[in-house]
């Protein structure tokens, strides 16, 4: 009983730690300003008030430190959207194949597809700057999509890989004999299974792209840059007074879709990853 007390007194610890700076954030966004000057860091607000996350929101006017994030907010989404549903799609189809479907030397490709998980995004800017040069996609919402539905391959290929694996081949078999074809399978078999390995793709590309900075930064420019580019140049801008209920405020609006994510789709992602363990 007392070991039971004791682990529970440290998980409840570590928990307080990680959440304190989460309070702070939520309640230095609305304090006023005049609340932080006189106020503690962990003191709650004297006077509730929305006029900083209405500023952090407010329209961005490119070129100054004045509007928020509300347009660059809407950029991510359009970025993260299709690139998330491409990336996973190719990854699911990838995976059927490298599963399913082997061919001479897919065990190669596979270990070579691999590498792609481990290149550091810094050796990619230079011939991605010169591929969205030669398209036409450079600075461009388009452009940034085809980054991230490349480097996300990779990562999702070895998902959906791993999880078919685990699928019984007598299935495939099965169905081949029945008449089903390669594309057959791989829609009316092989994808309404895989719910749970779909939603691992989905949270780790959503996390992923949506918080990127380095891809952002190098290769958007002004009106198309995403959130957490518009986030660093809000919190860096220098004015006369420093309004830091505005910078909690767009920090916290920057971090709520892939908190949603994660409440929503959270309970899929262990059992996702966990899928082709057994098997492969």
């Amino acid at each position: 009983m007392l070991s039971r007390a004791f682990l529970y007194t440290i998980l409840i610890l570590f928990a307080l730690y990680f959440l304190i700076p989460l309070f702070v954030m939520l309640t230095t966004s609305f304090k006023t300003m005049n609340d932080i000057r006189t106020g503690t860091l962990m003191s709650l607000p004297h006077e509730w008030s929305l006029d900083a996350w209405t500023k952090a929101w407010g329209e961005a006017r490119i070129g100054t430190t004045q509007g928020g994030i509300k347009g660059y907010f809407w950029n991510s989404v359009q970025m993260v959207v299709p690139a998330v549903l491409i990336s996973s799609l190719l990854g699911a189809f990838n995976g059927y194949v490298l599963a399913k479907w082997k061919f001479r030397g897919s065990d190669t490709f596979f270990a070579m597809l691999l590498v792609g998980c481990f290149i550091p995004f810094q050796v990619v800017l230079l011939p991605m700057a010169r591929t969205l040069g030669f398209l036409g996609m450079s600075m461009s919402i388009t452009g940034l999509i085809l980054v991230h539905v490349v480097y996300g391959i990779a990562f999702t290929t070895l998902f959906f890989r791993n999880f078919y694996v685990s699928v019984p081949d007598e299935l495939v078999k099965a169905a081949r004999i029945d008449g089903a074809g390669f594309f057959r399978i791989f829609w009316r078999i092989m994808l309404p299974i895989s719910l749970p390995i779909i939603m691992v793709s989905i949270i780790w590309q959503t996390t992923q792209i949506w918080n990127d900075f380095l891809f952002g930064v190098c290769f958007s420019t002004g009106d198309t840059q995403p959130i957490t580019v518009a986030l660093n140049n809000l919190v860096n801008t220098s004015s006369a007074v420093k309004e830091y209920n505005v910078d909690m405020a767009a920090a916290i609006i920057a971090a709520a879709p892939t908190l949603f994510v994660y409440f929503v789709a959270g309970k899929y992602f262990v059992r996702g990853l966990t899928a082709g363990s057994v098997k492969g």
